[in-house]
């Protein structure tokens, strides 16, 4: 099995930066994809980012493009999201989640089986 779980979430103010982390434990080749998404509060999961992290590829949602970098230390199983220029409607319960590969869903909830508990950001105006 694979564990994921993230923090640094927190409340900021409009403009602050935020950087979460995921660490991947357990059977980590099977969470060779790790994607952020995060959820509004009565919304549906909104996919952020991902990377290979083994490949190295990375993809970003259009609303988070140059603001927010995905990133992997390989050697700590460890995927980060460095979040800048933060606006109020960041604010969300923000999950990591595993796949064995990115795939062609890779926007899709559905495409990643492990998943962590979430940590909250809150990004006041």
């Amino acid at each position: 099995q694979v564990q994921l779980g993230e923090s640094g979430g927190g409340l900021v103010q409009a403009g602050d930066s935020l950087k979460l982390s995921c660490v991947v434990s357990g059977r980590t080749f099977m969470a060779n994809a790790v994607a952020w998404f995060r959820q509004r509060t009565g919304h549906q999961y909104e996919f952020v980012a991902t990377i290979g992290r083994r490949g190295g590829t990375v993809l970003y949602a259009d609303n988070v493009k140059g603001r927010f970098t995905i990133s992997s230390d390989n050697a700590e199983n460890t995927v980060y999201l460095q979040m800048n220029s933060l606006k109020p409607e960041d604010t969300a319960a923000y999950f990591c989640a595993g796949a064995p590969a990115i795939t062609s869903n890779y926007e899709r909830p559905s495409d990643y089986e492990y998943w962590g508990q979430g940590t909250q950001v809150t990004v006041s105006s």
